[in-house]
């Protein structure tokens, strides 16, 4: 849908199947920061949105790590708010799924 819409639309592979540096795609994302040593990522949106989008995801060390994800979307007037709305329902379960499988995959 967002390719067809004008946007990157899903990219296909990664430069590099090990490490994430900033700069790099991710399907429709960009990665801004990645730093391990502290536990952050973040990504931005480059699919088309009636606004601003970015995916945070932090590691909280200690003896139980947590995984907190958190996602911003900076709505682009009333089309935006609408989009918006209308999507959060299916955020949640995408978010979650997408959590629980990073969780998974570094346990």
């Amino acid at each position: 849908m967002d390719k067809l819409n004008g946007g990157v639309g899903l990219r296909k592979g990664r430069t590099n199947l090990s490490m994430i540096h900033p700069g790099d795609a991710l399907d429709f994302w960009r990665v801004l920061l990645a730093d391990k040593k502290n536990g952050w990522f973040l990504l931005f949106a480059e699919m088309k949105v009636p606004g601003e989008a970015w995916l945070e995801f932090r590691i909280k060390e200690g003896p139980s790590p947590v995984l907190q994800q958190t996602a911003t979307f900076m709505p682009k007037g009333l089309w935006g708010r609408i989009n918006w709305y209308m999507l959060m329902p299916f955020h949640f379960f995408i978010f979650k799924g997408m959590a629980n499988k990073i969780v998974q995959y570094r346990g």
